[in-house]
């Protein structure tokens, strides 16, 4: 059940969601929280469990806003393209935003949160509910090239919501290691997949 809005809870979320850009959650603690939100230890306790909550919060606002973003990302496709070949070139340039290595950070993280849910029933529900708001979003729009006849109705659209998806967060493998692959050769392969297998 999501919790009500209080300017105090905003900040330590706001705070420690500042805090996570580029750091590894496990090297600060709750004191660097309060020292930088300027919020007291009791009200880190009134408003959420413990520290972790904090964290999960704040993980989950940090994904929601990169929801968002491709929520409104996906709408304006659906508003302008009008053809099969628009929505191509409008999903290759989406992909090109998601995949540059300066988004690298945000798949690391993506994965490490995904990977938290494991140990944590609470998180693993709110994370799931912002993944199913992006999911969502990427299914309406293979539906409705569906409907304009501009991809195969052989193609499931959930399925291929999550395959979209996949590919992004698994290029993790690739921002790991020392040698790059092509940044082009791999969105001319990434949309040689949506246009023939998914698209076609």
């Amino acid at each position: 059940m999501a919790k009500s809005s209080h300017p105090t809870r905003d900040r330590l979320i706001e705070t420690m969601a500042v805090l996570l850009v580029g750091s590894d959650p496990d090297l600060f603690s709750s004191v660097l929280v309060f020292f930088a939100s300027g919020v007291s230890k009791g009200s880190l306790y009134h408003h959420f469990e413990d520290f972790e909550d904090l964290l999960e919060a704040a993980l989950i606002s940090r994904f929601g806003v990169n929801v968002d973003a491709t929520i409104d990302a996906l709408a304006q496709i659906l508003a302008t393209v009008n053809s099969r070949e628009e929505l191509l070139e409008a999903l290759r340039e989406l992909n090109i935003y998601n995949q540059d290595q300066a988004r690298s950070s945000f798949r690391l993280e993506r994965a490490r949160a995904a990977s938290l849910t494991y140990s944590s029933p609470r998180f693993h529900e709110a994370l799931g509910a912002e993944q199913k708001r992006l999911t969502d979003a990427f299914t309406d729009l293979f539906i409705e090239a569906q409907n304009k006849g501009w991809m195969s109705e052989n193609v499931d659209a959930r399925a291929a919501a999550v395959f979209v998806q996949a590919y992004t967060v698994g290029r993790v493998v690739d921002d790991i290691a020392p040698e790059k692959v092509d940044p082009k050769a791999w969105i001319d392969l990434v949309m040689h997949v949506v246009d023939k297998a998914i698209l076609n």
